[in-house]
């Protein structure tokens, strides 16, 4: 296990090259001052100019949406949020919902539940990932909601490649295109249509994407808002709170997230950012202390210690949502769970666990 020698990023985390020891997130983390922001700023307002100020912002109802919602609105757009229900929604995050609704119309569109939790359990014994099929509705929903409401200007959060790291250049991306989400937007080489033998054609059409024919013909653009303005997840979530946003009790949602204020929606989250630490190494908590080392929050060193205690902790509950829920919604057994896991973990970068199940990485 090999870390950027700046943050605590692994060069396991796919798609992040290293350059002289220093990851690619941190290296596009040091060009922000040099992006000329103020330019970038009126290009976004010529382009709600071209549109009336209409858009859509596709919204979990957390920290970022509230950020970009209200910060649409001070531009003086006509914002339309569009909600894609997510996969076992908790009680914090109905709230945060319907308290971004205080601010703009907003449109949940959720589909069938229990498609929803059969193909939870697929994607996570087909590609080791139970939020599969709520990757594919954020790339989906909103798009289709933008053809049918006739609003073709969709804007997304920050590119993760600028923020968080990817292929050398992909920082620069200001637009979600087509090519953009078969690359870089979770599938893990599963599409919706491999998933027809298990379910149905009808029932797999909630997932499926407009084509780019009907895309190009109604204009429908998607761009990052983090192309405009420099992204700032601390900044998104004091605004977000000092609007109304809740977060679980001011606390992380499990013992392997260090930030309160994110990812408080979806009660399989837990699991789903487990499997990332059993793949690469690396989970929630390293991610978010990477970003605090980049921004000097934190010591690096002390991000580190923090990193070795608490990173891929198993959570037994999420946002206050026992494990065996989660498992019950979706049709398996805890130890069918942990089956699959193994199944999927990638078993050289640990060590023996430390007696209490917790697996234990190989650092260099």
């Amino acid at each position: 296990m090999i870390r950027c020698n700046v943050c605590t990023m692994p060069s396991t985390r796919p798609d992040t090259p290293f350059l002289n020891g220093t990851c690619a997130a941190c290296l596009s983390f040091q060009k922000r001052p040099m992006r000329a922001w103020r330019r970038r700023e009126q290009q976004l307002l010529e382009l709600l100019d071209q549109h009336h100020g209409q858009c859509i912002v596709p919204s979990s109802g957390g920290k970022d949406s509230h950020w970009q919602v209200l910060k649409l609105l001070e531009l003086g757009a006509d914002v339309t949020v569009v909600t894609a229900s997510t996969c076992h929604l908790t009680p914090t995050g109905r709230a945060n919902i319907d308290n971004l609704a205080r601010y703009a119309r907003t449109i949940e569109i959720t589909p069938n539940r229990t498609t929803r939790a059969k193909l939870n359990r697929l994607g996570l014994e087909m590609v080791g990932d139970i939020s599969w099929p709520e990757h594919v509705s954020i790339f989906t929903t909103p798009f289709k909601a933008a053809l049918d409401l006739r609003i073709p200007l969709i804007f997304y959060g920050e590119n993760p490649q600028e923020a968080y790291g990817g292929p050398m250049g992909s920082e620069e991306a200001t637009q979600m295109t087509r090519r953009w989400v078969s690359e870089f937007g979770g599938f893990l080489g599963l599409r919706p249509q491999d998933l027809i033998p298990q379910t149905s054609a009808k029932a797999m059409l909630d997932y499926c994407p407009p084509s780019e024919v009907e895309i190009a013909q109604a204009g429908v653009q998607a761009h990052f808002l983090g192309a405009y303005f420099p992204w700032d997840s601390h900044r998104n979530a004091r605004d977000a709170q000092a609007a109304g946003m809740q977060t679980f009790h001011n606390e992380p949602p499990c013992a392997a997230s260090y930030w309160v204020a994110e990812n408080l929606d979806n009660a399989q989250t837990g699991i789903h950012d487990h499997m990332m630490y059993r793949k690469y190494g690396y989970g929630r908590l390293c991610t978010q202390l990477a970003v605090d080392v980049r921004m000097g929050l934190i010591p690096r060193d002390k991000a580190l210690e923090i990193v070795g205690r608490r990173d891929g902790l198993f959570p037994e509950a999420y946002c206050g949502v026992p494990v065996h829920e989660v498992c019950d919604r979706i049709g398996i057994t805890r130890p069918r769970l942990f089956e699959i896991m193994d199944d999927f973990t990638n078993w050289p970068l640990f060590k023996e666990t430390d007696g209490t199940g917790h697996l234990i990485l190989k650092e260099a």
